[in-house]
């Protein structure tokens, strides 16, 4: 893998697939000395970009990642998320900066570094002023323990207020948004995306295969009982009528790749990082297979016949199923909300 792409206008140059780490511990197979014969593949193979959170595992992908990346840290574009519960103390989550001062130490031990290069809020927190949560993520910033400040699964009006409160205080803004986005799920396309170009953002899309739907593996295979499957049923459930549709999709999806010598998973993954706004695609491989079906991407160009045809299945803007969305605004899933 020789080619890369500016992250935003940082300039730092990342490769077109970052290496996502979710599946690793716990959440996966729990064999942490695969995972970091996994990691190290992905790194001789060029992938310059890893990507954990706190929340995975509970730490535990954090911990795997250390290990991986012992001797070769200087090597990687190293990012990791805050945001998610790791412990029954209600306090315990979220972005307040009483979290993230004690969060941004417990990630920095078990990933055996003294600087996180991104450190990204990993889901917006209603109720905490984002001047607060900027603000301590400035002062990380400034003792060095942080380099740059992203974001993930923020809505567009979000990413925007982010931008004007970052330049109001004169704090570090977010460079960075990782937003979900694959053929299935392409409401990012509305607006994260444009306002992501509009601001210089970095975007680096998770489940760019959709969650295991367009990895090319048979349906009734990819949507068997698995611990992605437990964490997300809404996502993957085949009776829901949002999947229902989805699956109708691919069996259309993987057609026109058959039809232009492609796997699905370069048709996917080729569909996403020929988006404009798009700097790197986020994969989880859980084995060396995956990794590889993922990295046969890097030569894909689709032609405007093919994006033209993908269009025709799954139109501009499409999400089939809400649940792929990542995040629901308060205003949308608190009834309290929306009633008097």
């Amino acid at each position: 893998m020789t080619t890369y792409r500016p992250l935003g206008r940082t300039g730092v140059q990342v490769t077109p697939l970052t290496l996502g780490t979710m599946n690793f511990g716990a959440w996966g197979d729990g064999d942490h000395d695969a995972a970091v014969a996994l990691i190290r593949r992905a790194l001789d193979a060029g992938i310059n970009v890893v990507d954990t959170a706190d929340v995975y595992a509970r730490g535990e992908s954090e911990t795997i990642v250390g290990k991986a990346l012992a001797g070769r840290r200087d090597d990687v574009v190293l990012a990791t998320k805050v945001h998610g519960r790791l412990g029954d103390d209600v306090n315990q989550a979220g972005t307040s900066r009483r979290w993230i001062v004690r969060a941004v130490e417990d990630s920095l031990r078990r990933l055996g570094t003294d600087r996180i290069d991104l450190y990204q809020l990993h889901r917006p927190t209603p109720g905490t002023a984002l001047d607060e949560t900027l603000g301590v993520l400035d002062d990380l910033v400034r003792a060095g323990k942080v380099l740059y400040v992203g974001t993930s699964t923020y809505l567009p009006s979000q990413l925007v207020q982010a931008q004007w409160v970052a330049a109001d205080r004169r704090y570090a803004r977010p460079v960075t948004e990782q937003p979900p986005y694959s053929v299935l799920a392409r409401a990012a396309e509305r607006e994260v995306l444009p306002v992501a170009r509009e601001y210089g953002l970095g975007v680096l899309p998770w489940s760019p295969l959709a969650g295991g739907w367009l990895s090319g593996r048979p349906l009734d295979t990819a949507l068997r009982d698995t611990a992605r499957h437990r964490r997300k049923p809404e996502r993957h459930d085949p009776a829901l009528p949002e999947n229902v549709a989805k699956a109708e999709a691919v069996r259309q999806l993987t057609k026109v790749a058959e039809a232009a010598g492609l796997t699905l998973v370069q048709l996917a993954l080729g569909f996403v990082l020929a988006h404009p706004a798009v700097t790197s695609a986020i994969i989880g491989p859980r084995t060396p297979e995956h990794l590889d079906a993922a990295l046969a991407a890097l030569d894909v160009r689709l032609t405007a016949d093919v994006l033209d045809e993908i269009d025709r299945i799954v139109p501009p803007g499409t999400t089939f199923n809400p649940a792929d969305e990542g995040w629901q605004p308060p205003a949308l899933a608190d009834a309290s909300l929306r009633r008097r």
